[in-house]
């Protein structure tokens, strides 16, 4: 999945999966707290968060309505700022962490995540957790109760079935989840019910409440893959195409009032909605107002500051280092951390950068630190990286790390220039798409232009702005060969198999989610033989790939992300996310 954030990551959106975790048994589930300091909001900011694991992360037996958040109280506007513009509502097209979270407020799911002390649990939602045939190629989820839109409108099985059919439709939307144009049966045949009408073979309806999956390999982390976004129910006679991102058909406790895109989101309270049928979701707040596009620095200083309307906010976005030392006292309460599933990479595409030479000089020029801080990384949000598997992932191994692939250090432009040299490629030409209307990413740009131009390199470095970002980062036929999107990449549920098969892999270029843009069947197949493996036998594999490929050079490591923000002092009910890497907002409150 892509992360959240700014120009450094579309990697949220990221894939997630193949035959990963068992999903009809316990499973086990390592987070990783990496040392950094751990709290939730109210309790503090010490501690150190310990390695963890969770013995079930599936509960098929879960009900609404969801446990009460200790000391909530119903009323107010609660107000998100954030740096990132989201792109799209478009629940086909949702594949970033921070859209992902705040669909959460007015979109179900057929399943989706409790959080229970700060680890996510698979619980049903608009379905039981799904049934799997003998030959693992029939998925059957069966509707838990009677649900209705925002406008009063029963959802029927069948909107269930035409909201999968719609996510073919690639080409439509091109930002969405892939992993089933591969498991799905016809999944690579069928695009969607705008060209190829309702007739698809990987989804059918029985009755009135069950939905029936069908798919061409095994899937057993389907029930996980459920609790995406794209899988709300959609009604066909409702779907305005790309117009529907402006106001998506609500589910769950709130709806639009109010979007202004690239700039504002505004929520009210669906009336429609049915707590006594929904296990995770709250409905404290009367409204809520998300706010996108100021400097992340300064609205989270106004958020601790807490003067008037500011008390009742949140800044969605990890804490800028220059605002730690005043987390003492009361302030210290107002910070929230937790976990995070992301890391953060310097993509390099090696279809125009094949030479692996070019590519170890751009590693050793790099001034990682300088880039570290002038991004705001600090203890509580990250941790430099050397591998590609996140270390809240079971079967990351923290391997010797290859030359100048440790997300630190201040660089070497006259080693990186012999390198050059050497190859024959002094004066070789490197671009890439930056943010030119926030000060951090030019910052960001800014420094990597200057090590890379020191070291030899010819550099363009190519102004863009937040709300088109996005988009021209993931272009891979853009004019560029440097940090293409994914620029972080968030694992989709907690295996390898979510990260490697769909980062590295050659279908990964077409799909939009690819590290170092390779076309390697050799390696392709070495990935599937291990995502064919059962889980327990699969985990132990990864780390030997992961680290294959580090020695390629064809993303560099930058850091391994963690969940730090900051709420205002009449917040609570602030946890993090940990499979967004985000804040959650189902369980926020405002105190009085």
């Amino acid at each position: 999945m892509f992360p959240g954030g700014s120009d450094i990551s579309r990697g949220l959106h990221g894939e997630r999966c193949r035959a990963g975790i068992a999903a009809t048994a316990a499973l086990a589930l390592v987070l990783a707290g990496c040392g950094s300091p751990s709290s939730k909001n109210g309790s503090g900011a010490g501690g150190t968060a310990e390695i963890t694991t969770q013995q079930s992360a599936m509960d098929p037996d879960a009900k609404g309505p969801a446990p009460e958040v200790a000391g909530a109280v119903k009323g107010g506007t609660l107000t998100v700022y954030a740096e990132a513009v989201p792109t799209s509502f478009d629940p086909t097209d949702t594949y970033y962490a921070d859209a992902t979270v705040m669909e959460k407020l007015f979109l179900r799911t057929p399943t989706q995540y409790a959080l229970r002390d700060g680890k996510p649990v698979l619980v049903p939602d608009l379905t039981d957790l799904g049934a799997v045939s003998a030959d693992k190629l029939t998925w059957t989820f069966k509707m838990t109760g009677a649900y209705k839109y925002e406008d009063g409108t029963d959802v029927k099985v069948e909107d269930l079935a035409y909201a999968v059919k719609r996510s073919f439709a690639h080409d439509v939307y091109p930002d969405g989840p892939t992993y089933q144009l591969s498991y799905f049966k016809d999944g690579d045949k069928y695009k969607g019910p705008y060209t190829d009408g309702d007739t698809f073979a990987g989804v059918e309806t029985q009755g009135t409440d069950t939905l029936v999956i069908h798919l061409a390999k095994p899937f057993a982390d389907l029930p996980f893959f459920m609790a995406f976004p794209m899988f709300t129910p959609i009604p066909k006679a409702r779907d305005t195409k790309q117009e529907y991102k402006n106001h998506p058909l609500a589910t769950g406790p709130y709806m639009f009032a109010e979007y202004v895109a690239g700039t504002s989101l505004t929520l009210t309270k669906n009336p429609h909605w049915d707590p006594g049928t929904d296990p995770v979701r709250h409905q404290y707040v009367d409204g809520w107002s998300f706010r996108w596009g100021g400097d992340a620095v300064s609205t989270q200083q106004r958020v601790l500051n807490s003067a008037g309307a500011d008390a009742s906010s949140v800044q969605a976005e990890e804490i800028d280092s220059s605002l730690i030392p005043q987390l003492t006292g009361d302030k210290a309460k107002q910070l929230s951390t937790g976990q995070s599933p992301c890391l953060y990479v310097l993509n390099i595409d090696t279809r125009k950068i094949p030479d692996i030479n070019v590519r170890k000089a751009i590693a050793k020029a790099i001034n990682w630190d300088a880039i570290s801080k002038a991004n705001g990384n600090n203890p509580y949000t990250a941790q430099p990286a050397s591998t590609f598997l996140s270390p809240s992932v079971p079967g990351y191994e923290q391997y010797p790390p290859y030359p100048d692939l440790t997300g630190t250090g201040s660089g070497d432009p006259e080693g990186a220039k012999k390198i050059l040299i050497d190859a024959g490629k002094l004066g070789f030409a490197l671009s890439w798409y930056y943010d030119n209307t926030l000060p951090i990413p030019q910052q960001r740009s800014a420094i990597r232009a200057d090590n890379l131009t020191k070291a030899g390199f010819t550099v363009k470095a190519i102004g863009a702005s937040s709300a088109v970002i996005r988009a021209k980062a993931g272009d891979y036929n853009a004019p560029v060969n440097l940090d293409q999107a994914p620029r972080g990449w968030c694992s989709d549920w907690p295996t390898g198999s979510s990260w490697l098969p769909t980062l590295f892999e050659s279908r990964a270029v077409a799909e939009g989610t690819s590290w170092g843009m390779q076309q390697d069947k050799a390696l392709d197949a070495e990935i599937e033989a291990v995502a064919a493996l059962p889980a327990e036998q699969a985990t132990g594999k990864w780390a030997a790939l992961d680290r294959k490929i580090m020695g390629r050079y064809v993303a560099l490591p930058w850091y391994y992300g963690k969940t730090a923000f900051v709420v205002g002092s009449k917040v609570g009910g602030a946890e993090a996310d940990p499979t967004q890497g985000q804040p959650s907002y189902l369980g926020m409150f405002l105190r009085r």
